[in-house]
């Protein structure tokens, strides 16, 4: 879904077909905010797991350092 201005009239493209946004009822208009909102959200969230996951690798490589100066326990125990 995807919505663009041209010749100053927004118009929605959602699967394959553009609709002109000022013509549709009021329901279908809060449809279509109601989707932008939740791809606006769902980009957030993304972005949220990459900082998570670029943060959790970052420990993982100071942990694999630290242990470097600890002895394991022997294979088979544990």
């Amino acid at each position: 879904m995807s919505s663009s201005v041209q010749n100053d009239s927004p118009v929605l493209t959602f699967e394959g077909k553009r609709y002109d946004l000022n013509t549709l009822p009021d329901e279908l208009k809060e449809l279509v905010r109601g989707m932008q909102v939740a791809d606006a959200q769902l980009r957030m969230h993304e972005d949220t797991l990459k900082v998570l996951a670029v943060g959790r690798q970052s420990l993982a490589m100071q942990l694999n350092e630290k242990l470097e100066d600890v002895t394991p326990l022997p294979e088979g125990e544990g």
